[in-house]
């Protein structure tokens, strides 16, 4: 048994995350209206960055289109939050219910070969019950790759969140030779990789939503080194608390890939992802802090 595991079995979450996990959804879903009505209209919450960052993506949206996105975006998030907070009672029966899998045979097809699958996604709608689903309903072992919280009480309780349905958490940093470790045990390695890459990580540069922008190498990198096949994880929002996961081939098994290729192809979906549904993507997060140097990549 993995230590995030036995951490997440061998304490309750905390009180107040008990007390609101027991309440109906419906109920938590009303009290993020309110605090949606609050981060957009009360107390601003990165307002400047949400409407900067849509008007750059989508220059072609009037001043009621943007506004009906920025208000939607806001509710989605605030749903997201109550929804995590949900999680710590969720039951396996019902995170199954609410996020659906259309197509979960063609990852077990893989995985039946005999080696790992990666599956990479991106911060679309709630990819926290993203994890937990795919963890309830798969039939192989789920490793998922995350980067530790700063705050020690809230990767606690993250941890007991996300491990609840058998996922195994894997810090970035150690993922490779975690990999490395366990090559000949059949297994999805799950991992998001839209996050704006730190100054010290390789980095492959792209035109992306309108943007030169900086894209993590890590998931290219281990797909490149290990040959595995890779599928992307599509998510959409069918209603309130209700999404349907899908996966589309991003490699296949042995495949030669130059180097951006693979990225390449991940931005390109998640770009098609955003624009199908903006309000589902986090845009009050500072993601283009980095700029492309004049000279090289």
């Amino acid at each position: 048994m993995n230590r995030e595991i036995s951490l997440a079995e061998a304490a309750p979450s905390a009180w107040w995350v008990r007390i609101f996990a027991a309440l109906p959804l419906s109920w938590l879903h009303a009290f993020a209206r309110f605090l949606a009505v609050l981060a957009d209209r009360v107390f601003p919450y990165r307002r400047h960055v949400v409407e900067g960052n849509l008007r750059i993506a989508f220059p072609e949206f009037d001043e009621a289109t943007l506004r009906t996105v920025i208000r939607d975006y806001y509710r989605g998030f605030a749903d997201m939050l109550l929804e995590i907070v949900k999680s710590a009672r969720l039951s396996r029966a019902e995170i199954t219910e609410r996020v659906s899998i259309s197509n979960l045979p063609e990852l077990e097809r893989l995985l039946a070969v005999g080696k790992p699958v990666l599956c990479v996604a991106a911060h679309q709608c709630n990819w926290e019950w993203m994890l937990l689903s795919l963890s309830a309903q798969l039939s192989y072992p789920l490793d998922a790759a995350y980067k530790p919280l700063v705050d020690s009480w809230a990767e606690r309780e993250m941890l007991k969140i996300r491990t609840r349905f058998g996922a195994r958490m894997v810090p970035a940093d150690t993922l490779l030779a975690d990999i490395i470790k366990k090559r000949a045990t059949p297994r999805a390695i799950a991992m998001v990789a839209d996050q704006e890459p730190v100054n010290s990580e390789r980095k492959h540069w792209l035109h992306f939503l309108n943007r030169d922008t900086a894209f993590f190498l890590g998931a290219e990198e281990i797909v490149r080194a290990t040959h595995y096949a890779a599928l992307f994880i599509e998510l959409r929002r069918t209603g309130r608390g209700r999404y349907v996961m899908s996966f589309r081939p991003l490699a296949t098994a042995g495949e030669k890939l130059e180097r951006g290729e693979f990225t390449e192809r991940y931005a390109a979906l998640v770009e098609a992802q955003i624009r199908s549904a903006p309000p589902d993507w986090p845009w009050s997060h500072k993601r283009w802090k980095l700029k492309k140097p004049l000279y090289g990549a």
